[in-house]
């Protein structure tokens, strides 16, 4: 029962869905050429430190996750696990995760991981998530963080594929989170959390939705045109993100907006999904400026 608790805190569901990305990013990067204990350290490391992000969350929020519905019933709400235990929990595993991440990876990988986690835990939960508006924005840095440590952590180079990565992945954030804070749109304004759609309105949380899908759309393409990823990929992508579009402008005649917004919400996972197992799969190698080299 206790593991389970503690488990709880450090939120499989999220884990899970990076490290799928983390699997597109390294993939790709690879081009079939895997290194197995490069992977495992990649994975095994990155997730500790997601796990480590969560946990530390989940102790920064204790007191507007009492607020809403949905997080209620989390275990420091409910006063299974104390404070001081999360913290240091959430501790040990930060440290074991950039530990295996040093040890078996390299620098890059390292950095853009502390990257990610400074702007998850620093930024945005601490800060952001409570005062502006723009939360979202930079805590979708974050959220990009795992595929581009999956590629470099192979390539050891930040280059325009690693560069085309980080945006997708940025840019994909911003219609998901507004979808989920439209659709749970009363537990958000009970915690007074500024996002869009409470400051805003839905319907401007509608149109950001659509801008963001279409320069998502244009992102997830340049993988393929720019050389990285093959005609499959190109496919899938302008095929997943052209629904995921017209499903987002249906948003404008549909009469019941939280139903909407949780079908775009899981769609966007869908699309995600299906992109990193696609990148993973059908990769080219091309010849691209090197942006950033690790000296280890």
């Amino acid at each position: 029962m206790m593991i389970k608790r503690y488990l709880s805190l450090t939120k499989p569901g999220i884990i899970f869905g990076n490290l799928i990305s983390v699997a597109g990013g390294f993939f790709l990067a690879a081009r079939g050429e895997v290194d197995p204990l490069l992977l495992l350290a990649t994975v095994v490391g990155l997730a500790l430190v997601i796990a480590s992000g969560c946990a530390f969350n989940n102790y920064i929020d204790r007191d507007i996750d009492r607020l809403m519905e949905r997080t209620r019933d989390r275990v420091l709400v409910q006063g299974l696990v104390s404070p001081r235990a999360t913290l240091v929990f959430a501790t040990l595993l930060g440290v074991a995760g950039f530990s295996v991440l040093y040890w078996g990876t390299n620098l890059l990988a390292v950095l853009f991981a502390a990257i990610g986690f400074g702007v998850y835990v620093g930024l945005y939960s601490l800060y952001l998530k409570r005062h502006s508006v723009y939360g979202t924005l930079v805590g979708s840095l974050s959220g990009a963080a795992p595929p581009v440590v999956g590629y470099v952590a192979v390539s050891n180079q930040f280059d325009l594929g690693a560069l085309t990565l980080l945006l997708i992945f940025c840019l994909w954030q911003m219609p998901h989170s507004y979808a989920i804070a439209i659709f749970r749109f009363k537990d958000y304004r009970a915690a007074s959390i500024p996002v869009l759609p409470v400051l805003k309105g839905v319907k401007t949380a509608k149109h950001h939705i659509i801008g963001y899908i279409l320069a998502f759309l244009g992102a997830t393409l340049m993988l393929s045109l720019a050389g990285y990823a093959g005609y499959g990929y190109f496919i899938i992508a302008a095929a997943m993100g052209g629904y995921w579009l017209y499903m987002a402008l249906a948003g404008y005649r549909s009469g019941n907006d939280e139903a909407w917004a949780k079908k775009v919400f899981v769609f966007s996972i869908f699309t995600i999904t299906a992109l990193s197992v696609m990148m993973s799969i059908d990769f080219q190698l091309p010849d691209s400026p090197v942006l950033w080299t690790s000296l280890r």
